[in-house]
C-alpha cells in the first residue's frame, strides 16, 4: 500500500509542476508531461518499478480517448470522410512502409526484418496528436481533419499488422529466447502484455475468425444502439452520480475486453462504440465522465515514455539514433507532403498535416514487442528502435512549436497580402460574417439592402459562397479594403469580428476618418463596451445581452408572472442597465481591473441597489387583466402606472 501511494504521489506531483510550467513555456502538456517522466525516471528505477506494465496500463487512456473522439462525429459525418480515411490513410501506411522497407535493406537487413521495422515506424502517435490537436483547437480545421483520418486508418491496421507479423519469423531465432525490454529491461512482462493469452479466437480457422470478429462489432453497434438507454434510464432511478460515472467506465471497459478477446483493437472498439453513442442524450454524461480518466491516463502514459528512455544505450549509440529518429522524421514527411498535394490539402493546413503526424507511434512499443516475441526482429536491433519510437514522439512537440511560432503566422500574412478584389459597392459594409454578424447580414439583405462583406476566414468564405452569398476575403480592419469597399459612400458599418482590439482599434479609425458613418458594433464584456465608448462608438450590442434578457423573461413567466409584468420588468431592467452603463463608462479604467477600482465598485453597488429597489417597486397591476399572452395595456392601465409611480 505505501509502494502505491508513493508511486502516485511522485507521478501526481511530476504532472503538477512540469505542465503548467510547459504550457506557460508554450510548449504544450504532451512536452510537459514527457519531460516529467524523464526527470522523475532516476526515482523510479532506485523504487525499482516497472515502467513498461505501468505503461501498458496507461494506454488505455488511448482507448478512453478514442471512444471520446468518437462521440464527436456521427456515422454521417464518418462516411464523408470514406475518401480521406482509405485513400490518405492507406497510402500513407503503404508508402511509409515500403520508403523504411527500402531504406532498412540498405543497412543489410532482410527483407522479413526490412517490412516488420517498416510496419512499425508506418504508425504515428494517436494520443500525443490528436490531444495537441484539441489543445490548440485545430481538430476542425483541414489539416486537424486529415490527420484523424490517417490516424484512425492505422489504428485499425494494427489489427491486420498483427495477424501479419508472425508470418514474417525467422527459423533461426526460434529458438532464442530473447524478447525486448520496451524500455531497455523487463521485456518478458511487455511481451505478454501484448499477447495472445486473452485471444479467444487464436487456433480457430480462418471462415470462424472471421464470423466471432463480424460478430464481436454488431455486439458493440447493437449495445450501443439498443442497451445503453435503458441501462442509463435504470441507473438513474437511484439518483447517484457516482453511478453514471461507474457505468460510463463499465460500457468502455467492457468493449475493449471484448475487443481483446476476439483479438481486435480496443481502440477501435470504442471508437466505434462512441460514433453509435453520438446522436445519443447521454453523450454529454459519458463525455463529462469518461474525459477525467482519460486525461489522467494519458498523462501517465506521457510520463512512462519519457521515463522509458534508456539512457545508457542513447548514449552509447548516440549519433546513429538521434541520425535515425531525424531521418525517419525527414522520411515520413516527405511522404506526408506529397500526399497534401495529391489530396489538395492547401496553406498551413498542409504543414499541420506533415508536421503532426511525422513521428513513430505509441503502438510502436506493442509491434515491437510482438515482433520479438514471434522470432522476427532480433531484441537489439528492437531495442535500438524503440529508442527512435520514444525520441520521435518526445520531438513532436517541438514540430508543434515550429507550426505555432512559425509556419502559420507566415500563411496568415501571406493571406493578409492577397486579399480579394472587392467588385461592388454596398450602402452597408459588415465586417466578419460569423455567428453574429451573419445574421445582421441576412436582415439587411431580406429588408432590401445592399451589404459588402469582409471576412478573414478564407474556409468560412468558401462555404458561405456555396450558398449564394456575395462575400470578401481580407482583414476588414485595413484602410484600404475599406475604401474599397465604399467607405467613402456607405452609410453604415457593423463590426462583428472577434477581436476585442482590432473592434476598438476599427471603430476609433472610422470615427475619426468618416464621421458620417453610423457605427453598430458587437461588444464581447461589459469592459469592451466601455473601450467602444472610449473609442466613439454609440451604437453598442454587447453579443449575449439580449438573448439573456429574455432567458429571464422566460424565467420570470415560468414562475408564474404575466407576460405583461415580465415584458414590463424586464424592459426597465435593460433601461437601467444601459443608463448605468453610460455612467461606469465615465469611472473606468483600462490599466486598473474593474474589481480593483474603487470608484468604479461604489458606483456599481450604488447603481445596482437603486435599479434592484425600483424593479422591486413594480407593482403587478395587470396580471389579472389576461391570462393568456401578453396584452398592450389600456389607458386605464397607463395612467394606475403613472399613479404608481407618483405616489
Amino acid at each position: 500500500m505505501e509502494g502505491f501511494l508513493v508511486l502516485s504521489f511522485v507521478f501526481l506531483i511530476a504532472g503538477v509542476i512540469a505542465v503548467p510550467i510547459a504550457s506557460r513555456l508554450g510548449l504544450g502538456s504532451v512536452l510537459g508531461y514527457l519531460i516529467a517522466g524523464i526527470i522523475i525516471a532516476p526515482l523510479l528505477q532506485s523504487l525499482g518499478v516497472d515502467v513498461i506494465s505501468l505503461q501498458h496500463f496507461a494506454e488505455f487512456g488511448v482507448v478512453m480517448m478514442l471512444f471520446l473522439v468518437g462521440l464527436e462525429l456521427e456515422p454521417r459525418l464518418l462516411w464523408q470522410m470514406k475518401s480521406k480515411l482509405l485513400g490518405l490513410g492507406g497510402l500513407q501506411v503503404g508508402l511509409t512502409t515500403l520508403c523504411v522497407m527500402a531504406i532498412a535493406m540498405l543497412f543489410d537487413l532482410s527483407w522479413t526484418i526490412s517490412l516488420a521495422i517498416g510496419l512499425v515506424f508506418a504508425l504515428s502517435s494517436t494520443a500525443i496528436v490528436l490531444q495537441t490537436l484539441n489543445e490548440k483547437g485545430l481538430m476542425k480545421s483541414d489539416g486537424g481533419q486529415s490527420s484523424f483520418a490517417v490516424l484512425l486508418f492505422q489504428d485499425i491496421a494494427v489489427i491486420p499488422m498483427l495477424a501479419f507479423i508472425p508470418l514474417l519469423a525467422l527459423p533461426e531465432m526460434a529458438d532464442i529466447a530473447h524478447t525486448v525490454d520496451v524500455a531497455g529491461h523487463g521485456a518478458d512482462a511487455a511481451a505478454a502484455d501484448h499477447g495472445s493469452s486473452l485471444n479467444f479466437v487464436e487456433g480457430l480457422p480462418a471462415w470462424q475468425r472471421t464470423l466471432v470478429t463480424i460478430g464481436a462489432i454488431a455486439a458493440v453497434i447493437g449495445g450501443g444502439s439498443y442497451l445503453t438507454r435503458p441501462i442509463f434510464r435504470f441507473i438513474a432511478m437511484a439518483k447517484l452520480r457516482e453511478l453514471f460515472t461507474a457505468t460510463a467506465l463499465m460500457i468502455v471497459i467492457g468493449i475493449a475486453l471484448l475487443m481483446t478477446l476476439v483479438g481486435l483493437s480496443p481502440a477501435l472498439g470504442t471508437f466505434l462504440a462512441g460514433v453509435v453513442l453520438a446522436n445519443s442524450e447521454y453523450r454529454h454524461e459519458l463525455e463529462s465522465d469518461i474525459a477525467p480518466f482519460k486525461g489522467l491516463l494519458l498523462g501517465l502514459f506521457f510520463m512512462t515514455v519519457g521515463a522509458g528512455i534508456n539512457f545508457a544505450l542513447l548514449f552509447d549509440n548516440l549519433g546513429a539514433i538521434i541520425g535515425l529518429t531525424i531521418g525517419l522524421m525527414a522520411l515520413k514527411a516527405a511522404v506526408l507532403l506529397a500526399l497534401s498535394f495529391i489530396f489538395r490539402i492547401d496553406s498551413s493546413d498542409r504543414w499541420l498535416f506533415t508536421l503532426g503526424l511525422a513521428q513513430a507511434g505509441e503502438f510502436g512499443f506493442v509491434l515491437l514487442s510482438f515482433t520479438v516475441a514471434n522470432n522476427v526482429i532480433p531484441s537489439d536491433i528492437a531495442d535500438q528502435l524503440l529508442l527512435i519510437v520514444a525520441l520521435s514522439m518526445l520531438l513532436t512537440p517541438a514540430l508543434f512549436i515550429l507550426y505555432d511560432k512559425v509556419i502559420a503566422p507566415h500563411y496568415a500574412v501571406a493571406q493578409t497580402a492577397q486579399p480579394d478584389d472587392i467588385n461592388g459597392e454596398g450602402s452597408i459594409i459588415i465586417v466578419g460574417h460569423g455567428r453574429f454578424g451573419g445574421i445582421v447580414n441576412r436582415i439587411l439583405m431580406g429588408a432590401g439592402f445592399n451589404t459588402v462583406v469582409l471576412d478573414y476566414s478564407s474556409a468560412q468564405l468558401e462555404i458561405l459562397r456555396k450558398f449564394g452569398f456575395e462575400v470578401f476575403f481580407g482583414d476588414g480592419t485595413r484602410p484600404d479594403l475599406l475604401h474599397a469597399a465604399g467607405i467613402d459612400e456607405a452609410r453604415m458599418l457593423v463590426v462583428a469580428i472577434d477581436d476585442k482590439e482590432q473592434a476598438s482599434e476599427l471603430v476609433h479609425y472610422v470615427t475619426q476618418n468618416h464621421p458620417h458613418i453610423h457605427i453598430v458594433v458587437r461588444a464581447r464584456d461589459r469592459n469592451h463596451v466601455y473601450e467602444l465608448f472610449a473609442a466613439g462608438a454609440g451604437d453598442i450590442i454587447r453579443e449575449t445581452f439580449d438573448s439573456s434578457v429574455r432567458a429571464g423573461r422566460s424565467a420570470l413567466e415560468a414562475l408564474g408572472f404575466h407576460a405583461y409584468d415580465a415584458e414590463r420588468q424586464v424592459r426597465d431592467f435593460v433601461e437601467g442597465d444601459r443608463k448605468g452603463l453610460r455612467q461606469l463608462a465615465q469611472v473606468y479604467d483600462p490599466d486598473i481591473p474593474s474589481h480593483q477600482n474603487e470608484a468604479y465598485v461604489a458606483l456599481a453597488r450604488e447603481i445596482g441597489a437603486e435599479q434592484e429597489a425600483q424593479m422591486r417597486g413594480k407593482s403587478t397591476a395587470f396580471a389579472s387583466r389576461a391570462d393568456r399572452g401578453w396584452v398592450p395595456p389600456s389607458l386605464a392601465d397607463v395612467a394606475a402606472e403613472a399613479d404608481k409611480k407618483e405616489g
